[in-house]
């Protein structure tokens, strides 16, 4: 672990005294602004009022005539928990204390005229070892005049539900925005959050007078050859059956060097579990949550800022408990979510995230855990240091680099404090601590 440790010291140093990469470093270029104007300290994902403005516009900002709309991101980690799991969590790794090339990506991303934009995502999951699709987003965007008010009306089309979200609130960009497969994670969280690379979305939305966000739109599955052809499990977490309608409220206020966003979302699926349709009926999911985010802006580049989500969803389990997967078919699953983090001069960061899932029980649903329930709670804390955010790396403007050190604590864990598998294992024994370099260019 030493050698992790060493990596990130020296990088919080560094930090302290560099005076001024770009986010995806192709909108950077695209734009002319340094990574911290649309990013949170200086790195993706976390965005400010002007990159959730940008990204809501189509990615169609643009400062220079042309640009390569490519770039490039690793990220490399080191994972212990505080006690080694019973098993591998992945072939070619250990039970404990593992060093990996967690992913490397690959982006297609830029403004294509006044009215297009993408954000495509390939990657290699160095886990894994594979190569698979990951998060895509194409926008196509105009400006219009409702009654008094300017607006920007847009299609998308994107393969994970909250994907094409800007407020850092909804799963798919939420804190923590870096996280490693070999750490354990719980077994219960709802559907809106697991439906990323095996589903293909259209929705329409309009961004009003920069304070009103309305979207609409639906979710189909593609299909497994499809799916294994693009890199995604075909089975999990099942098929939906016909289109699964998603919808997205917003109100956002700028006022001085603050922000704040509140919102409402939703999502009704029937799902065939594991694709299997031999009963002849479906899961249905209903999500439907409240988020809301702060952001303030601070005397010398100092950044501060708030998110928070609350979901529940509401289970018909019909066809699991026809296959025999659930004793009940009525079930609830609940999670609420808070994050908050404070950026000195944009190049250090600390982070924070309390996080809390429970719901009804069920012994065939949850029989992997002791309580046969989906209880899990803990608090996520991070440092980290980002140099070059301002777009001064010695190594070119579109070089950027986050060093962190990330601890996962858990309160409970699949349903109890202690001995939650019946084998003696405790909540606390799955604590994991995470080094981590992402450099990007």
């Amino acid at each position: 672990m030493r050698a992790p440790i060493s990596t990130l010291w020296l990088a919080l140093w560094l930090s302290l005294w560099t005076t001024s990469a770009q986010a995806v470093p192709s909108f950077a270029a695209q734009t002319g602004q340094p990574c911290n104007a649309c990013h949170v300290g200086g790195l993706g994902p976390q965005l400010t009022p002007f990159g959730r403005d940008f990204k809501l516009r189509g990615y169609t900002a643009r400062a220079v005539d042309w640009n390569i709309p490519l770039a490039a991101f690793a990220i490399t980690s080191y994972t212990t928990t505080a006690k080694a799991q019973s098993a591998p969590p992945a072939a070619h790794f250990g039970a404990n204390e593992n060093l990996a090339v967690d992913q490397v990506s690959l982006f297609v991303a830029g403004g294509f005229g006044k009215h297009f934009g993408a954000f495509i995502q390939n990657t290699y999951d160095g886990v894994a070892r594979a190569f698979t699709w990951d998060n895509l987003d194409l926008r196509a965007v105009t400006t219009a005049r409702l009654g008094k008010s300017d607006a920007i009306l847009g299609l998308d089309l994107n393969n994970s539900p909250t994907v094409q979200d800007a407020f850092n609130t909804l799963p798919a960009w939420a804190f923590p925005y870096t996280s490693s497969s070999l750490g354990p994670s719980p077994a219960a969280s709802p559907l809106i959050g697991n439906l990323a690379q095996t589903t293909l979305g259209l929705t329409g939305y309009a961004w009003i007078d920069r304070r009103f966000y309305l979207e609409f739109g639906g979710y189909r599955s593609l299909g497994a050859g499809v799916l294994t052809h693009l890199g995604a499990d075909p089975f999990s977490p099942g098929k939906i059956d016909g289109v699964a309608p998603y919808g997205r409220v917003a109100y956002h206020h700028d006022y001085g060097g603050s922000n704040l966003e509140v919102g409402a979302f939703f999502l009704d699926a029937r799902l065939f579990p594991a694709r299997d349709e031999s009963v002849g009926v479906t899961d249905h999911y209903t999500d439907v949550g409240l988020d809301g985010s702060f952001f303030k802006a601070l005397p010398h580049g100092d950044v501060a800022t708030l998110n928070a989500r609350y979901t529940h969803e509401s289970q018909r389990l019909n066809a699991s408990a026809a296959l025999g997967l659930a004793s009940d078919a009525h079930q609830s699953l609940d999670d609420v979510r808070v994050d908050a983090s404070y950026y000195w001069r944009s190049r250090v960061g600390l982070s924070a995230q309390v996080f809390d899932t429970w719901g009804s029980g069920d012994d065939l649903l949850y029989q992997a855990n002791r309580r046969r329930r989906p209880e899990s709670s803990g608090m996520v804390l991070q440092i980290d240091g980002t140099p070059f955010g301002d777009g001064s790396s010695p190594f070119g403007k579109r070089f950027n680099l986050r060093v962190g050190v990330q601890y996962t604590a858990y309160f409970s864990f699949d349903g109890a404090r202690r001995d939650f598998d019946a084998m003696g294992r405790n909540a606390g024994d799955n604590n994991t601590l995470r080094v981590f370099t992402w450099v990007y260019y």
